[in-house]
């Protein structure tokens, strides 16, 4: 199965993934998790909010467990982030049935769509749309860099964009939910531990700047007459390093827009997008508030306007404690519980779901990069602990 995925959707020049929600090669990725559904013999389903399910027992039984994650990528992301948790899930249905899998509750394996928010901002479409997070009229509103609507591009990629939002009878089925993901950090790589169970999701949410000055030529303005938003976005960037700093949190301008966009010619807009992050709420709404002063006051003195927008938000997560602990029993005494700042599906779902993440030990602690990986052993690992959480979950 991790064979078949490597290729898709690889940009040959970084060697990272471009699995981008509702393109070609996010296509070829939803037709690889069909195929396998039906060589398992199960029963498949796409969503009203295009999330697809591979169900193993009677999906209307109700009290099912749903295992999985997303398989789209950040621009030039690596091949675990996402893929991971679906192969996983596969392998441990496999590796369940070769025990005689004999469940109470019907299973289910998912791969929620667009959870990274790469094509159109807005991470974790999918389950928030599911969750009713993000509602019917706020995702008719999102487009990408091109200026196609994110209903448009679901009908071009054959979804019925009009059937999107909260969806009560799917939730309705569903007594717990469970991802596996490589860890985003270097906590387990500390340990002799191959795999954890998260405990929390840091706060994080995303905001735009934009600093508005005046075009003009480059090689004939005058410095002391220039109204130059670049200069007001180039603070900002150090400033927020200097505040996360400050604060124990993360703040990172990680894209940015400029217009015109000419070697020769001032700007008028630089647009860059904020991605904050923090152990608490407080922490968070300090920081980026402090931030957002920074850029204004001196935005003020480059005689610059500058306007800040949330775009999105997602409180702290707590994942279920019983479920938490119960899956930290079934691994064994001296599992690895650890928070995460990294956001998931797990944590959206958690608002209207028991949920619960495993982390598969990442021996450098990159991701989003082309470099991001996981030892072969310790990913057969977090299989073995996958198969035996759900064979508890499942079959008691």
């Amino acid at each position: 199965m991790w064979a078949e995925l490597l290729p898709v959707g690889r940009f040959d020049a970084s060697g990272g993934y471009r699995r981008h929600a509702w393109t070609a090669a996010d296509a070829e990725c939803r037709a690889w998790f069909e195929q396998q559904a039906a060589d398992r013999g199960l029963h498949y389903e796409l969503d009203r909010n295009g999330n697809q399910w591979a169900w193993y027992g009677d999906p209307a039984a109700g009290g099912a467990v749903v295992t999985g994650s997303h398989l789209d990528s950040v621009p030039d992301g690596g091949a675990f982030d996402g893929p991971l948790g679906v192969v996983s899930a596969f392998a441990a249905l496999d590796a369940l049935r070769e025990r005689g899998f004999a469940p109470v509750r019907p299973l289910a394996i998912t791969n929620m769509v667009d959870e990274e928010g790469a094509r159109f901002g807005v991470a974790c479409v999918g389950s928030r749309l599911t969750a009713g997070v993000l509602t019917k009229d706020q995702a008719y509103g999102l487009r990408d860099a091109d200026g196609v609507r994110l209903p448009d591009a679901m009908e071009a990629a054959g979804q019925d964009p009009s059937t999107m939002g909260r969806d009560d009878e799917r939730l309705s089925r569903i007594a717990a939910y469970v991802e596996l993901h490589v860890e985003q950090g270097r906590f387990l790589a500390e340990t002799p531990h191959p795999v954890g169970v998260a405990s929390a999701i840091w706060p994080h949410g995303r905001w735009r700047f934009d600093f508005h000055g005046e075009a003009n030529h480059a090689g004939t303005t005058r410095l002391e007459d220039r109204r130059d938003p670049m200069l007001s976005y180039a603070n900002t960037v150090l400033s927020a390093r200097k505040k996360a700093r400050l604060h124990g949190a993360l703040a990172t301008f990680g894209k940015v827009s400029v217009e015109p966009n000419g070697t020769n010619a001032i700007a008028s807009l630089v647009r860059g997008w904020l991605d904050s992050r923090a152990a608490d709420e407080a922490t968070l709404t300090a920081l980026v508030e402090e931030i957002a002063t920074a850029a204004r006051e001196r935005a003020e003195r480059d005689g610059v306007r500058a306007e800040v927008v949330r775009e999105s938000y997602t409180p702290v997560v707590d994942f279920d404690a019983p479920l938490r602990d119960r899956l930290a029993g079934v691994l064994g005494a001296g599992t690895p519980v650890l928070p995460t700042g990294a956001g998931h599906d797990a944590g959206i779902l958690s608002s209207v779901l028991p949920t619960a993440m495993l982390f598969v030990r990442n021996p450098t602690g990159v991701s989003h990069s082309p470099s991001e990986f996981a030892e072969e052993a310790d990913c057969q690992a977090g299989t073995a602990a996958l198969a035996d959480v759900l064979e508890d979950l499942t079959c008691r």
